[in-house]
């Protein structure tokens, strides 16, 4: 393997997390029916992930481990962080001891900065500010009204808008707006170091909030579909904004780009039970059936990441620590990080990573009651299945132990259960579940 090449200065980076948007829901991932032409042209300038997985197909453990490097059972977040209220034990948030991008990249001379949700813990030691960000500016909790940027969903209605750990005040004005202008400001700042953005866009998770233009665009497609559409075209034309703004400052060619969704789109009433679209992969949000952790991914680098490429083999969130730390020669300690430096083998167009398996669990560290999974090549084992697609057949046809055993290339929409067939493959994939599971363990 040729050794990687760099850039002769430190690229600034921007890491994009779109929320709950579904499997195929970009043109450039087979949609038909939505407009999404500033991500259709990152994937031209860049490579675009075809087995591409979240780390969690729910917010606050994928997003500990994209931060991370690790499985959210790696990094101590088994589900997602409840509200402050109920803030306690286990699920209290990212723990303050383990190593984010952010710390990562401040500690290699980077200007660090979150803009839009967190949803990683509200103690004072876990807050963004604490955990490697210089400035954030943004939500605290899973999600907001966008005019209002009240916190509607479980407790007392709340006011989440911070500004680092300021509450600040701006009512009436469109959330989408706010992140870009604070994005933008940003650039346009005149500094000595490079900057780091992680955009935790909160789109297009509920409420579903499009543009009046894009509902105006969508008005003939049938709801929930029109919501949900006009909501990811309105992501995508805020996301050109800023394209735009680093073109306009001369800094693109010199700009890492990263978008990824969390994980799949949702079918939970507040979503009007749908909108998003994961094709032919079954499965939605909460499930670790395809439609939940199989996510669009894209990364721009122009000069050193391959343009207009389609990458095939399986990749991670958890890849993109490892991976933006050798594009930027940040170094780490690498115990305890399970994502792979994907850069040579997109460089060399390297179509597999060799020995790869990915590894999944969500709830607890307790495999008896949480639902979990693992790849390795053409299989996939799931333990504790869930289907969160209300309109699919209920009858997940497990075994007596509750395992679920699929062949992805023969059965991309996982319909059928091989684990009576194939007991070998079980036993095999079930090691390997088991070996992983000790390896995490807190």
């Amino acid at each position: 393997m040729t050794e990687t090449v760099l850039a002769q200065t430190k690229p600034n980076v921007i890491v994009i997390l779109a929320d709950d948007l579904g499997t195929i829901d970009l043109n450039c991932y087979g949609s038909d029916d939505l407009a999404t032409p500033n991500l259709d042209r990152l994937a031209s300038i860049g490579v675009r992930f075809t087995q591409f997985y979240a780390v969690a197909p729910v917010c606050s453990p994928s997003r500990a481990g994209l931060l991370t490097g690790k499985s959210n059972l790696g990094a101590g977040l088994p589900g997602n962080v409840p509200i402050p209220e109920k803030d306690t034990g286990m699920a209290g948030g990212l723990p303050s001891t383990e190593i984010t991008m952010a710390e990562l990249l401040k500690s290699s001379g980077y200007y660090t900065a979150l803009v839009g949700k967190w949803h990683l813990g509200h103690a004072p030691d876990k807050l963004p500010n604490a955990q490697g960000f210089d400035y954030f500016f943004g939500h605290q909790r899973g999600c907001i009204d966008n005019y209002s940027h009240f916190f509607f969903w479980s407790g007392p209605n709340k006011h989440d808008l911070f500004q680092n750990e300021k509450e600040v005040y701006r009512p009436g004005e469109y959330f989408p707006d706010l992140m870009v202008a604070e994005i933008n400001a940003i650039i346009d700042q005149e500094r000595s170091q490079p900057f780091f953005i992680y955009w935790a866009a909160n789109i297009p998770h509920y409420p579903y909030q499009g543009t009046q233009r894009w509902l105006d665009y969508y008005e003939n497609v049938a709801s929930p579909r029109r919501e949900y559409a006009a909501f990811v075209s309105t992501l995508d034309e805020r996301i050109g904004q800023v394209i735009r703004k680093l073109e306009e400052t001369g800094q693109l060619e010199n700009t890492v780009i990263v978008f990824q969704s969390d994980h799949g789109h949702s079918y939970e009433e507040r979503a009007f039970w749908g909108g998003g679209n994961s094709g032919p992969y079954r499965g939605g949000k909460f499930s670790m059936f395809e439609g939940g952790i199989r996510v669009p991914a894209i990364i721009s680098y122009p000069g050193i990441v391959p343009q207009g490429v389609k990458y095939d083999a399986v990749a991670s969130g958890m890849d993109w620590f490892p991976t933006i730390a050798a594009i930027t020669g940040a170094k780490y300690e690498h115990q305890g990080v399970e994502g792979v430096n994907l850069l040579p083998f997109l460089q060399e167009n390297h179509r597999d990573i060799p020995s790869r398996e990915l590894h999944w669990q969500t709830g607890s560290y307790d495999d008896s009651v949480s639902s979990w999974a693992v790849r390795k090549g053409d299989w996939k084992l799931l333990g504790n299945p869930v289907d969160s697609n209300p309109h699919q057949d209920a009858d997940l046809k497990v075994n007596e132990n509750r395992l679920f055993l699929v062949h992805l290339p023969s059965d991309v929409g996982e319909e059928v259960n091989l684990a009576g067939e194939y007991p070998e493959k079980v036993a095999e994939l079930l090691v390997l579940h088991k070996s992983w599971l000790d390896s995490v363990q807190r």
